[in-house]
């Protein structure tokens, strides 16, 4: 199969813009994180609602983990490149 550089091109691209939004989805994940045990600190560490809220964070953070690397995979594969090769 012919390779499309304008193709290759897009999805090179596609795939940046992808990766610079997964560090700033985690990053705000990581602040969420640390505003819950800022809370948890200050409520106390034996609230269940607390507890809750950082297990769906946990929960969430995993989930997006987990998408991140099926899109990496995907779009690593429209480029042509292995995602384990750095």
């Amino acid at each position: 199969m012919a390779e499309d550089p304008i193709a290759q091109g897009e999805a090179a691209a596609l795939t940046r813009r992808y990766e610079q939004h997964a560090e700033q989805t985690t990053d705000a994940l990581k602040v969420i994180k640390s505003d819950v045990l800022h809370l948890r600190l200050e409520v106390g560490s034996n609230t269940t609602r607390l507890d809750s809220v950082e297990s769906k964070i946990d929960a969430l953070d995993q989930k997006i983990d987990r998408h991140q690397a099926q899109i990496i995979e995907l779009l690593s594969h429209l480029v042509g490149k292995d995602p384990g090769a750095s």
